[in-house]
């Protein structure tokens, strides 16, 4: 069986993140936790935040200037936004569903946007080769490290979009169809005995009891999925760059733009079809609940 794509490209990222450092030297790689550089006030300021400030404020900057002024016959810039826009709204309306895809959309393309950015920021100049002393313990430290690259920042985006998801399905959905969907029994009462109905209402339960489970442990999967990928990339990209520093890394950089787009993709479209699951329901369930959290 032949394995996906996308799911090659992620193992190949972690088998050589994980075998390179011992060609490159045990120096080669970034630590698994964001070093400290700073703090603001009683709050400590690690080099991953001051990258995500920084990736931040470029993705403000640069949509400020290419859509600030409208044009009918919109320049590059706008053609770049138009473009991101209608594209992330139609590939993630049919999973969500008509009702909620508007209301769902700037979550969805803000997490897409600013996940792949960050993802791509440890391609960029200066990114893992800016250093600067640590003043407690006099090592030198990575001066700014890819945002997701530490798990913080992924644990954070993954809990911000349970919050998200949890209030999308009680808005327009409602607590009825929710509780219908984890709990109730799914099964046709004219198509089954009586006795074996009522018999399912407790399998159903026992399911709805292992979903909520598997609901809890989403951000979980979330943070570690997308840490994963882009902590292996970042420590490849180390390695190779310490093994020989011209034209090696080249191919690798291709790879892990490759890679940032599609686990940019991945959360955004798990995110979606999390909401959808509940808010995208047939004509059966239209009606159910809806009108109560809705207006």
């Amino acid at each position: 069986m032949r394995m996906p794509r996308a799911k090659t490209l992620t193992s190949l990222t972690l088998l050589l993140a994980t075998a390179l450092p011992a060609f490159a030297g045990e120096e080669a790689g970034i630590a698994p936790k964001a070093e400290g550089l700073f703090n603001l006030g009683p709050i400590p300021i690690s080099n991953s935040i001051v990258t995500s400030w920084i990736v931040a404020a470029v993705i403000i900057l640069i949509i400020r200037l290419a859509a600030r002024r409208p044009k009918l016959r919109p320049s590059g810039g706008q053609i770049v936004v138009e473009n991101l826009v209608e594209g992330i709204l139609d590939l993630t309306s049919p999973i969500v569903g008509p009702k909620v895809a508007k209301a769902t959309f700037p979550l969805l393309v803000g997490l897409f946007t600013f996940i792949l950015m960050q993802n791509w920021s440890g391609l960029f100049p200066g990114v893992g080769t800016v250093v600067m002393r640590d003043h407690a313990t006099g090592e030198w430290v990575d001066f700014v490290r890819p945002g997701n690259a530490d798990l913080n920042l992924t644990f954070a985006l993954a809990c911000v979009a349970f919050v998200a998801w949890l209030y999308f399905i009680i808005r327009y959905a409602g607590f009825r169809v929710i509780l219908t969907d984890l709990f109730g029994n799914k099964a046709e009462r004219s198509e089954v005995p009586y006795v074996l109905y009522l018999f399912l209402y407790v399998v159903f339960f026992a399911v709805g009891i292992i979903e909520v489970i598997s609901i809890m442990f989403r951000p979980i999967s979330l943070s570690f999925r997308l840490f994963g990928n882009v902590f292996g990339g970042e420590n490849l990209m180390h390695s190779m760059s310490e093994i020989f520093q011209w034209g090696l890394p080249i191919p690798f950089y291709f790879l892990e733009m490759l890679i940032g787009l599609v686990q940019a993709l991945v959360f955004t479209l798990l995110v979606s079809v999390y909401i959808g699951l509940i808010c995208n329901h047939g004509d059966g369930h239209e009606g159910e609940g809806h009108d109560s959290g809705h207006h």
